[in-house]
């Protein structure tokens, strides 16, 4: 199966390319456990969960997913109900503000239809509680009416299976994350399986991936199938427009080398934060707001997009006093650390 996904045509303008991106990654999806790359651990707990609930004619336990962004959460939802046959209703924490907006999506539920609640953690307080008693009791509670004269009304709603997605487990409350019956944890992907997921993708795609070429793709993926989905896509670009079409280690160099990959995995913005805080500020300690205004970002952005990986590579040091460079960052960059410079004990 091919995919028409180029994102470097000009018609595409504001949300399209966006809506484009996402169709490709639709469509590399996985449709089952049995096609699910990595993730062995959730994988072979979720398929006892599941396969133990459809042996007893039973919708299965809640199930909680949780991890960092592009590990396939998504794509397990949509396999939970593929696996059970069922249709999915996908919505979203930030689009649930009033129980109002949950009680109408659970008061329309199918027996057996599987709800994905993607960003469960953003869920608005009112809906939340609301959501508790349909988990458990599969009882919704709507109020008709206003002041003296409203009247509380009991529906009962057909057994369905909640499916919750999120990127910050902590932030959910106890009574919430106790109401799944399954919590699996996704970890980031080691290279090998990365190269997995890229064989699958390219032969998706209808492309000739060499196997150099998906070694050095992984290597720059982050750990993450998201990103090294879209890197295979944009390797594919340049093989298509100024290679010969095969997906080699060169095509795969030039096109990382054209949209600023390196060979650890960092991008611009990764690379602008190392740059400021080693640069402009001697390695820190910087405050995440100031480390933003240098880069031309939103804290918001720099905390949750660039920081994580930074942290995890052991490039950034986050200490009381702010983020501090370690020395495997300055010689990323070329730099020699200044002398005495500060340190995660500071």
């Amino acid at each position: 199966m091919a995919v028409d996904d180029d994102l470097a045509t000009p018609r595409l303008v504001d949300g399209a390319a966006e809506d484009v991106e996402r169709a490709a990654e639709a469509a590399l999806r996985p449709k089952d456990l049995s096609e699910f790359v990595g993730q062995k651990v959730v994988r072979e707990q979720l398929e006892l969960v599941l396969h133990a609930a459809m042996g007893r004619g039973r919708p299965p336990d809640h199930v909680l997913l949780s991890g960092p962004p592009g590990l396939g959460k998504t794509t397990l939802a949509m396999i939970v109900a593929a696996e059970l046959g069922s249709p999915i209703r996908v919505t979203s924490g930030p689009a649930i503000q009033h129980a109002g907006d949950l009680a109408a999506v659970l008061s329309s539920l199918e027996e057996g239809e599987v709800l994905f609640l993607d960003e469960i953690h953003r869920i608005a307080r009112p809906a939340e509680e609301l959501l508790y008693v349909a988990m458990e009791d599969f009882r919704v509670d709507v109020v008709v009416g206003k002041g003296a004269g409203a009247n509380a009304i009991s529906l009962s709603l057909p057994p369905f299976t909640v499916v919750g997605a999120t990127t910050r487990a902590g932030l959910l409350p106890a009574p919430l994350r106790d109401r799944f019956g399954f919590v699996g944890h996704m970890d980031f992907y080691d290279d090998g399986e990365l190269e997995q997921v890229l064989v699958r993708s390219a032969r998706l795609l209808g492309v000739e991936l060499v196997t150099e070429a998906a070694t050095e793709i992984a290597s720059r993926s982050r750990g993450t199938p998201r990103i090294a989905n879209r890197l295979l896509r944009r390797v594919r670009d340049w093989a298509q427009v100024r290679g010969d079409g095969t997906l080699d280690l060169v095509a795969a160099r030039r096109a990382l080398e054209v949209y600023e990959v390196d060979h650890l995995g960092l991008d611009r913005l990764d690379r602008s934060v190392l740059e400021a805080l080693c640069r402009r500020f001697g390695g820190g300690p910087v405050g995440l707001s100031t480390l933003a205004v240098a880069v031309g970002e939103e804290p918001e952005t720099v905390e949750t997009v660039a920081e994580p990986f930074l942290v995890r590579e052991g490039l950034v040091g986050r200490t009381p006093r702010g983020r501090v460079a370690t020395p495997r960052a300055w010689e990323h960059l070329g730099l020699a650390p200044p002398a005495g410079g500060p340190t995660l004990f500071d």
